[in-house]
């Protein structure tokens, strides 16, 4: 480990803390507002980049709050497709 690699990894896994609030905050107001979902896929994929990445540096701290970062990222993509359909759904033609 070097001091970059954990500096990186702390910044991974507090990324990953504000994007588990930014999902709890999803479950609970049912919608999404204010938010692209192309920008929110498009950071998710390269979080899973940082997967193969990470290792290839052998920057271990840093893959395992890419980890954390990539579920939580994808779970939130996932519940605002989730939530967008199911708004869409109840809106009237």
């Amino acid at each position: 480990m070097n001091w970059a690699d954990g500096i990186n990894g702390a910044y991974e896994f507090i990324g990953g803390i504000f994007l588990l609030l930014n999902c709890f905050r999803i479950y609970k107001d049912k919608k999404i507002r204010g938010v692209t979902l192309s920008a929110a896929t498009f950071f998710s994929t390269w979080s899973w980049w940082n997967l193969y990445y990470y290792p290839s540096l052998n920057q271990w701290i840093s893959f395992c709050g890419g980890i954390f970062i990539a579920v939580t990222n994808t779970w939130w993509v996932g519940m605002a497709i989730y939530y967008t359909i199911k708004e869409n759904k109840n809106e009237p033609i």
